[in-house]
């Protein structure tokens, strides 16, 4: 593909999980890896292209593993839903010593340290050049990160979902256990669904279909790849309609 410094893509979502915050251990914040996810998001910013980011929080917590050790799934799943406020605001911190304008809306309500979602406001941030990062999930227990992301996605109006993993897409099977294991450079939902291939849990991957929300899944670990997607480059597996 002909290289280009037109992006493709004007308004897009970027799903970091929570453990890519966490460096290679995965857990807690590792400040090399938030920096580097911020200069990533700066240079896609650069190019005028508008951003949104949802975080998950499993390298904090995590309500399905803690419900399973005896907290309320209910308990544990508000838990996990501040751990993404946590991660929102340590990249929130890295973007702006990047010089990247960044507003954090959470779905819980929490004045001191971030603003309430309102879909509104935030396409007005985006429209002035800000980066918004949704925290706190849906707001409700029993949903994920991943459902928040192609929830507020299709809200927003976003074009695509960038789910960034520490892998370079959607493989046939585990390529960490089987080194014959095939890369998908395209598939369909309903492929990706006979297949059962995990690429999110089955509530945001429906919401996504039925609104035909593209997906692409990539790995950011690798430099400047966030900005080849955007670029329009062959990067990771794009599940479409």
């Amino acid at each position: 593909m002909k290289k280009t410094s037109q992006p493709r893509y004007s308004r897009i979502l970027l799903k970091l999980s929570g453990e890519a915050l966490g460096g290679e251990a995965g857990v807690s914040i590792c400040p090399e890896a938030v920096q580097n996810m911020a200069e990533q998001i700066r240079e896609v910013r650069d190019l005028g292209v508008q951003v949104v980011i949802v975080i998950g929080g499993g390298n904090i917590f995590r309500g399905l593993p803690g419900s399973e050790r005896g907290i309320e799934r209910a308990t544990g799943d508000y838990m996990g839903m501040l751990a993404t406020i946590i991660n929102s605001l340590a990249l929130q911190d890295a973007l702006e010593k990047t010089g990247v304008a960044t507003r954090v809306q959470s779905a819980i309500t929490m004045a001191q340290v971030a603003e309430p979602f309102i879909r509104r406001r935030a396409v007005r941030h985006l429209e002035k050049g800000r980066v918004v990062i949704f925290g706190g999930g849906t707001g409700n227990p029993y949903f994920s990160t991943d459902t928040a992301a192609a929830l507020r996605a299709n809200e927003i109006g976003a074009e695509v979902i960038l789910k960034a993993t520490k892998v370079d897409g959607i493989y046939d099977c585990d390529p960490k256990k089987n080194s014959n294991a095939r890369r998908f450079s395209q598939i369909t939902y309903s492929d990706a669904l006979q297949r059962q291939l995990k690429v999110m849990d089955s509530t945001a991957f429906s919401l996504c279909m039925d609104n035909k929300m593209p997906i692409i899944v990539f790995d950011m670990f690798r430099p400047h790849n966030l900005k080849r997607v955007v670029l329009g480059e062959k990067v990771g597996t794009l599940v479409t309609s």
